[in-house]
């Protein structure tokens, strides 16, 4: 038997990792399976928890108003170093780029646990985009034990950086998994925001802006952007804007968006309502990572407002067009897929390169596989 740990802190580390623990808890003969809230973003978490039946054993109740990075980072490797010191897990496993899962290895590291890191290696090479989940995963991938790569180029480049090709598995992408649970499932409107959207027929476009290296001058250029499509397609097209409660965001948002007849600014949703909004869009606008692995599931063009990405293979397979936060090619690219059809068709029918839905089940065999390794 192996002792797993996980931890969750956002909600997308949430969403990827509950499918699989969901996996590790259904075979108690193999795994010991605790879970780990570091208690960040909590109004957004617990509707997953309750949705994928988790119950976690430990919370560190991490959330205070405007933390720093470093705050986040030593309250972790403390709080969560006694934790493992007390449970003394086998593996602790991350998922992705965030700094509590950085963190986490960290102190999985100084405790002499093994790391097992799911969505390892994304790169953009640039430190500064996304900051700083870039060098959040380098730190990670350079102390991990098992790395579970989406794409085989995720792999490659963990090859480059000299990992033994032994201990990486090309999997797929959780997050996939959890999508196409969500998506199958039927969703009752009544009671969400998604009942009162009055899109009347029109074309939606959904937005999520909120990443740190947007925050400012590049936020504001997307509010122009989606201000302008909005008056010139006011009778074809309505914005719906789950707008980050992040103070950096709102004070930027709400003064150049608020009031316009075709756009709704709304609050952040539930995984499960945000899914349906998503198959309900005609197109998303979005700085999210993941989003980009998720929306062509779904047949959504995605326009990506940021200056590089870490997912180059929906690029390649044509899903994606990176944007950046420059006005005028938001514009331009969001025109062209409202105006014509043959490109819009292109990009929705491209074949989403990020998995099939078994990526848990992927890498539970080979979790297996160190359990018979160890008799």
């Amino acid at each position: 038997m192996l002792k797993i740990l996980t931890t969750f802190g956002t909600r997308p580390e949430t969403i990827k990792l509950a499918p699989l623990v969901r996996l590790f808890l259904d075979h108690p003969d193999d795994f010991s399976c605790s879970v780990c809230l570091t208690g960040q973003h909590r109004e957004m978490i617990n509707p997953l928890l309750g949705f994928f039946d988790l119950h976690p054993d430990h919370d560190l109740q991490l959330m205070t108003h405007n933390q720093t990075l470093e705050q986040v980072t030593m309250n972790v490797l403390s709080r969560l170093g006694e934790i493992i010191e007390n449970e003394k897990p086998d593996y602790v496993v991350v998922q992705g780029d965030t700094t509590t899962a950085m963190a986490a290895s960290l102190a999985a590291f100084y405790r002499h646990a093994r790391i097992a890191h799911v969505e390892a290696g994304l790169r953009t090479w640039n430190k500064d985009h996304p900051y700083p989940e870039e060098v959040n995963r380098r730190v990670i991938d350079s102390m991990s034990d098992l790395y579970f790569a989406h794409t085989e180029k995720a792999k490659q480049n963990l090859l480059a950086e000299g990992v033994d090709k032994s201990r990486i598995e090309v999997t797929g992408n959780t997050v996939i998994d959890a999508l196409m649970d969500v998506a199958a499932r039927e969703f009752d409107p009544r009671g969400t925001i998604l009942e009162d959207l009055p899109v009347n027929g029109s074309k939606l476009i959904l937005v999520t802006a909120h990443r740190r290296e947007n925050h400012g001058a590049p936020l504001r250029d997307v509010c122009d952007a989606i201000r302008e499509i909005a008056s010139r397609y006011r009778d074809e097209v309505w914005f719906a804007y789950p707008v980050h409660l992040n103070p950096n965001v709102q004070q930027i948002v709400y003064p150049i968006l608020k009031g316009i007849d075709n756009i709704s600014l709304i609050p952040p949703l539930d995984y499960v309502p945000f899914v349906h909004l998503m198959k309900k869009a005609y197109l998303i606008l979005t700085d999210s990572g993941g989003i980009q692995e998720e929306a062509p599931s779904l047949g959504k063009p995605v326009l990506v407002l940021r200056e590089t990405t870490e997912r180059p293979e929906a690029v390649d397979a044509g899903t994606v067009v990176v944007v950046g936060t420059c006005k005028e090619k938001i514009v331009a690219e969001t025109v062209k897929l409202l105006e014509h059809p043959e490109a819009y068709g292109k990009m929705a029918k491209a074949v989403n390169p990020y998995g099939d839905g078994k990526a848990s089940e992927r890498i539970l065999n080979r979790m297996l596989r160190e359990v018979e390794a160890r008799g």
